[in-house]
């Protein structure tokens, strides 16, 4: 015999058991902070800045630049002092933050000189077959958007092939700059790309034009007994060569400066006035179309690149000059995308991070001006492969209700671990073939765990391996030993002044045999060397990290170098254009942008 329950039993049975989830709920809450927002797909929206460093905001301690929104973040989220780029330089660090792995796993680490794109006319980028956040996130089926900055590539065997385009990584929308600032961009600024190479090639060209009028005219006075057919090859010559050189490093501007809208370019060459308008206007509109979600923006800044254009609004506006003034325009941009957020209701359900590709770049100067920013404490800057102030980032984190607001971690965590991040938060899974080199923080970010699941990080100056930090966690130490640092020119002044930035190798670097090491959970400027005879555990310390390296380049495997010189080199038949090559331009914004 069945036993039935009477109605009113199961409806005290369901009710019990409704206050009882309800009540647990209430206690999640109080108790960790925790929102039922967790169990959905949360909007994600990435601030990257572009080289901007750590000591260049205000809730890092910085009092004479006001970043009253990125400070707001701060405030209301999780800050990391330990946040590190995979690569102190824009190409490979980006290529990192995208795919969550050491730029070396891609081809994207050089082993020349060249250790970012220099052209979009080049055929190197990132690959194809690596996989970015965007494309598990449109998986997973999240509408992606990439505003500002690329600079991962565009084509490889024609001008329209796109295969290291945006739209072919994943993105459903991406509106921006394919490559990066430079001074070239501005018409009033120094040359800025290859600046000595240039100055050589205009050399030999002069001594070429010499040689060929001084034949000429020993022809015609009767000093030099040479035939007219042999001058005009020499001519010839001449001004192919030059031709050669010139058709690129002559149109820098039309070549990179460019405008796109999806494959479509807009401006060639764009327009610096209304550059930061038109990407905040872009901005805007995507989160309004995409309101109900779920949706992935990353918002990649040309914020603070050289050559700093900042709109009249904000000119003489701070206390630290025209980078300054850059800073806190960048700072409003990032208020006005949180303040669209609150009126449409989507603070509660987004996921917001902000940071910087990599650090201030210390050499970056107009006569006695600064251009570049300031890493703090932390020594060196962009371009230097293993001192904290080219790769130690701002990290802010906010998500009301699911992260703790207020919240500073001293764990040592890497750009690369917002690939497993937001890939986790959207419900995805990780590639299970390949390598990962990032890890989730949402364990860390909620207080969930106390550690970094980072034991080993491991800093390249291009495609060579400069220093390693290794977190021992018991311990709480955070150990750097320095295997190759830059010789800073002149000698003591923290940067390679007069070189733009510093190498990787050759004459411009020194090998360490023992190498240098720091303690940075007490040094963290990297000031005092430790050596056997000051630090007990020093030779301990070296051969672990020794035994770290062994088994991170077993890891490791041959792929094609996307930075290599033939990659790298302009070729007309790659150029984007606007109209028919090589008159390329076209304006296609018009009056159409909103006013700062």
């Amino acid at each position: 015999m069945i036993a039935v329950l009477p109605c009113t039993a199961i409806a005290a049975i369901l009710f019990r058991t409704y206050f009882l989830m309800a009540l647990t709920s209430c206690l999640l809450w109080n108790i960790f902070g925790f929102s039922t927002a967790v169990d959905s797909k949360p909007n994600i929206l990435l601030f990257l800045a572009d080289d901007l460093g750590i000591g260049d905001v205000g809730c890092y301690g910085n009092n004479t630049i006001r970043t009253p929104n990125i400070d707001r973040l701060a405030r209301e989220g999780v800050k990391l002092t330990q946040h590190i780029a995979a690569a102190p330089l824009c190409t490979p660090s980006r290529a990192a933050f995208l795919t969550g792995r050491y730029p070396i796993r891609s081809g994207m680490a050089s082993s020349n000189r060249y250790r970012a794109l220099q052209w979009n006319a080049g055929s190197g980028g990132l690959p194809a077959n690596e996989t970015t956040f965007a494309r598990l996130l449109q998986q997973q089926g999240y509408t992606t958007g990439l505003i500002g900055k690329w600079h991962q590539g565009v084509n490889c065997e024609s001008f329209s092939d796109h295969c290291h385009h945006p739209l072919n990584h994943g993105f459903d929308y991406f509106y921006g700059m394919l490559f990066t600032l430079l001074n070239n961009c501005q018409e009033n600024k120094p040359p800025e790309l290859d600046v000595a190479l240039q100055a050589k090639l205009w050399l030999y060209s002069q001594i070429i034009a010499f040689a060929v009028l001084t034949l000429a005219a020993g022809r015609l006075t009767g000093l030099v007994s040479i035939r007219w057919k042999i001058i005009a090859c020499f001519t010839l010559a001449g001004c192919l060569f030059f031709i050669s050189w010139y058709s690129s490093y002559g149109f820098v501007q039309r070549w990179n400066c460019i405008l796109m809208r999806n494959h479509d370019i807009t401006e060639q060459p764009m327009r610096l006035e209304r550059t930061a308008s038109l990407m905040l206007k872009e901005a805007i509109s995507f989160i309004k179309r995409n309101r109900n979600g779920p949706f992935l923006l990353f918002v990649s800044f040309l914020h603070v690149h050289t050559p700093l254009f900042t709109t009249v609004k904000f000119l003489g506006k701070s206390h630290h000059g025209l980078y300054g003034d850059n800073v806190e325009e960048m700072d409003w941009m990032v208020g006005k995308i949180l303040d669209l957020l609150d009126k449409e209701g989507l603070k509660n359900h987004t996921f917001t991070y902000f940071a910087s590709d990599h650090g201030g770049h210390l050499e970056a100067q107009d006569g006695s001006a600064q251009m570049g920013g300031w890493n703090g404490i932390y020594k060196g800057g962009k371009g230097m492969g293993g001192w904290e102030g080219g790769i130690r980032v701002p990290g802010v984190f906010r998500w009301p209700g699911v992260l703790p607001a207020g919240t500073v971690i001293n764990e040592p965590t890497s750009l690369m671990d917002i690939f497993p991040t937001v890939v986790h938060l959207a419900g995805g899974i990780l590639p299970q073939d390949r390598v990962i080199d990032g890890r989730n923080l949402m364990p860390l970010l909620q207080g969930r765990t106390q550690k970094s699941e980072h034991k080993f990080l491991f800093h390249y100056c291009g495609s060579y391996l400069h220093a390693v930090r290794w977190h021992q966690k018991d311990s709480g130490a955070v150990w750097k030993a320095h295997y190759v640092t830059p010789n800073f020119h002149p000698l003591g002044a923290g940067a390679c002044y007069g070189k733009g930035i510093c190498p990787c190798f050759g004459e411009g670097v020194t090998h360490h045999d023992p190498p240098l090491l720091y303690d940075l959970s007490r040094d963290p400027s990297e000031s005092q060397p430790l050596s056997a005879d000051t630090e007990p555990l020093f030779d301990t310390v070296i051969e672990q990290i020794g035994r770290a390296i062994e088994e991170h380049r077993r890891t490791l495997t041959a792929v094609p170098q996307q930075l290599s010189l033939y990659n790298i080199i302009w070729k007309p038949w790659l150029q984007p254009c606007c109209g028919t090559f090589p008159f390329c331009w076209c304006d296609k914004e018009g009056d159409s942008t909103q006013s700062l």
